[in-house]
């Protein structure tokens, strides 16, 4: 899953190398850490949140296959 979210957000920055992404399972729940550089912050959020939103939901559908719980958390 995690690939999946480093191969969408690579697509979307103007810096791929700066994309990295870590995960972490707890509790059921899977915690995904987009990591981008400050300038393509807003490429990946998105107006209004779209991008991020629908990058939530493309990992929530993921999850689901495996019966999970998903999280993704954006940061600098």
């Amino acid at each position: 899953m995690e690939e999946l979210i480093a191969v969408i957000a690579r697509s979307l920055v103007d810096q791929p190398e700066a994309v990295h992404v870590t995960r972490t399972d707890e509790d059921g729940c899977i915690s995904i850490e987009l990591a981008v550089a400050q300038v393509d912050l807003g490429k990946v959020i998105g107006k209004q949140g779209r991008t991020a939103r629908a990058l939530r939901s493309v990992l929530s559908a993921a999850a689901a296959k495996i019966d999970m719980r998903s999280r993704l958390e954006i940061v600098e």
